[in-house]
C-alpha cells in the first residue's frame, strides 16, 4: 500500500477552497447584481416609457377639451348676441303699436273745441299745444287725458287769453306722462 504524505498545510488548502467558493460567490453576486441593476433599468424605462404614453395621451385630451371649451365660449358669445337681438326685437315687436295707440289715445281724449297746434315727446314726457274756445275745454282735456291709460299726471304750464281776439280762444300749454306701451293683446295681435 502507498502512503500519501501530504505536503501542503491542510490549513492552506482549506483556505484556498475557501477563497475559490468566495470568489466565484462573488463572480456569481456581481453577475446577479448586474442582471438586477439591468432589469431595474429596463423596468424603469419601460415605466417611463408607459407615463410619458399616458402624459402624452393627457395633453392631447387636454388639447382636445381645451378646443371645446373655446368652442363652447364661442357659442355662449354667439348665444348672448342672439338674445339680445332677440330682445330688441321683443321689444320691437311689442312696442310697434304704441305710436298708433299714442295717437289715437290723443285723438280719443280732446273734446270739442280744442285744437292742437304742436305735440313734443322727449322719453316719456310730452308736451301739448294748442288753443281752445274756453278754459274749461282745457280743464276737461286734461280730465280725459288724466283719464287715459296711455296717459298720466297732465300739468298746465301755461294758459293765455289774448285779449285783442274778439273770440276769446284761449291758447295753453301742458306736460302730461307717456304711458303707452303694448297690451298683451297686442303682441297676440302682432304674432298672428
Amino acid at each position: 500500500m502507498a502512503i500519501k504524505i501530504n505536503l501542503l498545510d491542510w490549513r492552506q488548502e482549506l483556505r484556498d477552497s475557501r477563497k475559490k467558493q468566495f470568489l466565484s460567490l462573488l463572480g456569481l453576486s456581481s453577475i446577479a447584481s448586474a442582471g438586477l441593476v439591468l432589469l431595474g433599468m429596463l423596468l424603469a424605462s419601460e415605466a417611463i416609457d408607459h407615463q410619458n404614453g399616458r402624459n402624452a395621451y393627457l395633453k392631447q385630451q387636454i388639447a382636445e377639451t381645451e378646443k371645446k371649451i373655446k368652442e363652447i365660449q364661442d357659442l355662449e358669445k354667439t348665444r348672448a348676441s342672439l338674445l339680445s337681438r332677440m330682445r330688441v326685437i321683443e321689444q320691437l315687436q311689442a312696442s310697434r303699436s304704441a305710436t298708433v295707440h299714442f295717437f289715437d289715445e290723443i285723438v280719443n281724449t280732446i273734446p270739442e273745441g280744442i285744437t292742437l297746434s304742436s305735440i313734443k315727446q322727449n322719453g316719456t314726457n310730452v308736451s301739448i299745444e294748442g288753443t281752445a274756445e274756453s278754459n274749461g275745454r282745457v280743464s276737461t282735456y286734461m280730465k280725459n287725458l288724466e283719464a287715459s291709460e296711455w296717459f298720466a299726471e297732465p300739468r298746465l304750464v301755461v294758459i293765455s287769453t289774448n285779449p285783442k281776439d274778439k273770440l276769446r280762444k284761449s291758447t295753453f300749454s301742458l306736460r302730461v306722462k307717456n304711458l303707452t306701451k303694448a297690451t298683451p293683446k297686442d303682441n297676440v295681435e302682432g304674432a298672428e
